[in-house]
């Protein structure tokens, strides 16, 4: 892909897969429609963010398109981004989008009944040397994996670059063990393989990343990147929580804020707000009380509600919770600024 049009603002998109399917459905949550006329296209709009064009490109190759400013922002997961090695070109801005949830992780046969820890696999590796046989690793994640096996002493090693099913490897006799994504373990399980202790490599998400250079100088790249975290973080922050309406007699607003407060899951984000209820016949005393809780709480609450007289409870879910301004985005300004950021749990450089 070679980049004419610096005007133009390019989000890309894993084109294939689970991932595809989740990343379409996760920004159609956060209110960013991706529309696309036909499945085999590469191009699509968002009509929520008009300057943007978004492009269906293999999850493999994203990294490297964002590293070589060919895409601007990207959604692809993490693992991928740590694989590619592009770090200080490429920024990721949210790494955990709470969809394709996976582990990188060392999987021997169930036969080694010797070899259930990283420490058993790297005694099995020495053990080899002296016949002459390195251990040989299947897996498409060649950078951790080396890296890993290095730095538990798990030598000597021959790393086999494989792109379809890793699982029959052993089993074909080409590897003698894999290293390879597993969400559930079942596949691993039905191929008589199994996990070892200590064998997780990286634990990975789906991710937002950005080209560091188009974010520093292009403030119209800067300004998509502000409006995608602000919907992914209002979205995300939704999902905990549930709005309640209910109404409520007491003597004035005050009197009524004082029962609410008195409940421990009454409290909303930063407090309820109560106005007044006009009724048919005309009687005073009647005030509606909206309130967020979290949905973990929501029982709880509703009884609460029942025992300080509340009542035609109405609850809904929540679907966006903006703040003042989404927390991933300062982070990004600070780390534009070359300044250290005060929270490393959604934003990072690449890294493993």
């Amino acid at each position: 892909m070679t980049r004419t049009d610096q005007r133009e603002i390019r989000l890309g998109l894993p084109s294939k897969g689970r991932l595809e399917g989740e990343t379409l459905a996760f920004l159609d949550g956060c209110g960013l429609r991706v529309d696309r006329t036909n499945p085999r296209q590469y191009v699509a709009r968002i009509p929520a963010l008009p300057q943007v064009t978004v492009w269906f490109q293999r999850a493999s190759v994203i990294p490297f398109q964002v590293r070589d400013g060919d895409i601007d922002l990207a959604i692809t997961g993490y693992d991928r981004v740590a694989e590619a090695g592009v770090d200080g070109d490429v920024i990721v801005l949210y790494d955990r989008l709470g969809y394709g949830n996976c582990e990188l992780v060392l999987a021997v046969p169930e036969a080694w009944q010797a070899v259930e820890t990283v420490e058993d696999l790297a005694a099995e590796a020495r053990r080899r040397a002296q016949e002459g046989r390195p251990l040989r690793v299947a897996t498409k994640y060649t950078r951790l994996v080396g890296e890993f096996l290095e730095a538990h002493q798990v030598m000597p090693y021959r790393l086999i670059a494989v792109e379809g099913a890793l699982e029959a490897a052993p089993g074909m006799g080409y590897a003698d063990i894999i290293a390879d994504l597993t969400a559930t373990g079942t596949t691993l399980r039905d191929n008589h393989l199994k996990r070892l202790e200590g064998g997780a490599i990286l634990y990975s998400e789906a991710c937002l990343i950005g080209n560091r250079q188009a974010l520093s100088q292009r403030p119209e790249v800067l300004g998509v990147a502000r409006q995608l975290l602000e919907y992914i973080e209002a979205h995300l922050r939704a999902r905990s929580y549930h709005a309640i309406i209910a109404n409520i007699r007491g003597e004035s607003p005050e009197a009524v804020a004082a029962r609410v407060f008195s409940q421990p899951d009454l409290g909303g984000l930063q407090g309820p707000t109560i106005s007044r209820v006009y009724v048919r016949d005309g009687s005073p005393g009647w005030y509606a009380i909206s309130i967020v809780v979290r949905k973990d709480r929501l029982h709880a609450a509703v009884e609460q509600l029942r025992a300080i007289g509340g009542s035609g409870v109405v609850v809904t879910p929540a679907t966006y919770i903006f703040e003042e301004e989404p927390a991933a985005y300062r982070r990004l300004l600070e780390q534009l600024k070359g300044l250290p950021t005060t929270d490393q749990g959604r934003y990072r450089e690449v890294r493993h």
